[in-house]
């Protein structure tokens, strides 16, 4: 008799494989492409507002401080006329005392019923800048004819604002005003260095200019735009703005060009001037759009990946279970001596995959000796391989630090190493939560020697607060060495007091993890590291604690009070470099002023001298 075949035994077309593939993929798609919509719409509009709300701050803030810079040139422009033509002090050292305190006033001019034009340069100002004085005499004549202008109208007329640009090699504009004393007009013209301005201006993406009451550029990043003295009336969004009855708006506009910005005006109290800035649109929105982009790309390799996963997966399902529905079968027609050979390790192969992991993890924790440094690199935050940073580098050591070692042994005998090691412990204790404390990374001890760096594997937003707050860092150390001497004097007399020198410097480096397969580091490198090293090793030299280079310096010097150092020859740089010792916060008014004070405080000899 034959078997007929059930319909039972028969492969459904929708298997196990296809039924995981379909509800798999109707998963991913669900969730990750609601994901991706969801944050691309929420980010989108997080984006805009905050796009829209900073650039209406940048404008604001610009806007406000191009305001006060134009408010203090009048009113300290006025103070100098009111002195001359009252006859209170001499007109030349009058201006001459204005020019010192207001190096980037160019030159003034003063009109006085009955008297001759006054014109006062600043002859610092141009020579320094190296410019044509036939530029200044062709100023001085077309102020003198403003001023005729002026005086005719017999009444107080508002300021006005020029672009002088075109005619000199540098930015300039002229601030020309007239009032009334006893029923005579007086004039006033001022021409300054519209470079400070131009500098507070740049807020990365954000660009702002300042236009006059013609809509002549007064102030643009776009140097060209002001040497040729252009003139944007014909914008549309200026029209729209002279237009507008507010003071200050927030706006999308499209530009001749079809490109869509974000703009804001403020338009200032004084000459019809406004201030706009403007951010272009896609700028704010194309790293949404990129990551949206690798969001898609990246739910279709999951997709793929995970139909090729589950369809071996289900076959790692299905086989066995037919190899069981087969013997089934078999037991079931009679054959009860059946063989099944069971596969796979799946236990094993994942108790070995969670030790893998385990032990990659404690790997790299070993290749470290930073904390911070190994959990980073664990996070995958620090890749392998160097990068450029723009960073701050500090070097410090303990002075005579071989002799002070030679006292504890002359001292303690042979508990000497248990104390000096207690009494370094202590020390880089505190020199390492000085770093800490200002968002700094140790990199390295050496013996007694201190490491540090800051904007690299952390920063504080900018190369200018990295900066200062390496110097904090040392500052901070100054007065932690200080505190620590005082109390050894009263607690443990045996152990010597500490001097420490430290060298910072700032500049591009390359950070990266440098060694071997078993053991590596988290440091930096170039040519910026080495002179820090060479600034530290320079304050014995001069007597002094903390020496910063030029570049430092520079970037951070209305923080500071710090004393210039003579000039020295580093080895690998053809020039002497500008060292500066640094005395004090600028803030701080009730320690150390000057060098002296500090080395009275300190106890640091001068150089081939006695404490002062």
């Amino acid at each position: 008799m034959r078997k007929e075949k059930r319909s039972s035994d028969k492969t459904s077309f929708f298997t196990i494989g296809a039924k995981l593939v379909l509800i798999i993929s109707f998963l991913v798609l669900l969730s990750l492409g609601s994901i991706t919509a969801l944050v691309s719409y929420l980010v989108s509009q997080d984006l805009r507002v905050s796009a829209e709300a900073n650039n209406f701050e940048v404008n604001r803030r610009s806007a406000l401080e191009a305001e006060n810079t134009f408010a203090n040139i009048k009113a300290n422009a006025l103070v100098v006329a009111q002195l001359i033509h009252f006859g209170e002090t001499d007109g030349a050292l009058a201006a001459q005392t204005y020019f010192r305190q207001n190096r980037n006033i160019a030159a003034i001019a003063f009109s006085f019923p009955g008297k001759p034009v006054l014109f006062f340069i600043n002859d610092q100002f141009f020579s320094s800048r190296q410019v044509d004085i036939s530029s200044v005499h062709n100023w001085e004549q077309r102020q003198a004819q403003l001023f005729v202008n002026e005086v005719e109208k017999q009444g107080e007329r508002e300021t006005i604002l020029v672009n002088e640009t075109p005619d000199f090699s540098f930015s300039l504009l002229t601030i020309a005003f007239s009032w009334q004393d006893d029923a005579d007009t007086n004039c006033a013209s001022v021409l300054f260095s519209a470079e400070s301005l131009i500098e507070s201006f740049g807020f990365g993406t954000n660009q702002s200019y300042l236009v006059n009451g013609e809509d002549d550029i007064l102030i643009y990043s776009d140097y060209e735009l002001m040497r040729t003295g252009a003139n944007i009336s014909h914008d549309g969004f200026i029209q729209n703005m002279r237009r507008s009855d507010q003071r200050s708006l927030q706006t999308l506009y499209t530009d001749e060009d079809d490109v869509r910005f974000f703009g804001a005006f403020t338009k200032l109290n004084i000459a019809g001037a406004a201030l706009v800035t403007t951010i272009e649109y896609d700028k704010v929105f194309e790293g949404i759009v990129a990551t949206t982009w690798r969001n898609i790309y990246l739910t279709a390799a999951v997709l793929s990946i995970s139909i090729m996963l589950i369809w071996f997966f289900a076959k790692s399902i299905s086989v066995p279970l037919k190899k069981l529905a087969a013997a089934a079968r078999q037991i079931e027609g009679g054959v009860f001596e059946v063989s099944l050979k069971p596969k796979g390790r799946d236990e094993i192969g994942l108790l070995t995959a969670s030790f893998q992991r385990m032990s990659s993890a404690l790997g790299i924790f070993g290749k470290f000796t930073n904390r911070e440094i190994a959990v980073q690199a664990m996070r995958g935050q620090i890749k392998p391989g160097g990068l450029p940073k723009h960073a701050t580098i500090f070097f410090s050591d303990i002075r005579n630090f071989t002799k002070i070692s030679e006292s504890f042994g002359k001292t303690f005998g042979n508990k000497a190493s248990d104390k000096i090691v207690f009494w370094l412990n202590e020390y880089l204790t505190g020199m390492i939560e000085c770093v800490e404390k200002t968002n700094g990374t140790i990199d390295k001890f050496i013996g007694d020697a201190v490491m540090a760096h800051w904007g690299t594997a952390t920063t504080s937003g900018n190369p200018y607060q990295d900066a200062l707050n390496g110097v904090m860092a040392a500052l901070m150390m100054r007065t932690m060495v200080y505190r620590m001497n005082k109390k050894t004097i009263k607690q443990n007399k045996n152990n010597p007091p500490i001097q420490i020198g430290c060298g910072i410097n700032t500049g591009m480096i390359t950070a990266g993890q440098i060694g071997s397969e078993h053991r590596m580091e988290y440091t930096v490198i170039g040519g910026a590291v080495n002179l820090a090293s060479r600034i530290e090793s320079l304050n014995k030299t001069f007597g002094t604690d903390i020496l910063i280079s030029e570049t430092t310096w520079s970037m951070i010097k209305e923080y500071l009070i710090c004393e210039e150092m003579p000039p020295v020859t580093v080895k690998g740089i053809e020039k002497p470099v500008r060292i500066f010792a640094v005395i004090n916060l600028a803030s701080n008014k009730n320690e150390p002023q000057n060098l002296g004070q500090l080395r009275k405080l300190l106890g640091i000899k001068p150089p081939g001298g006695k404490i002062t």
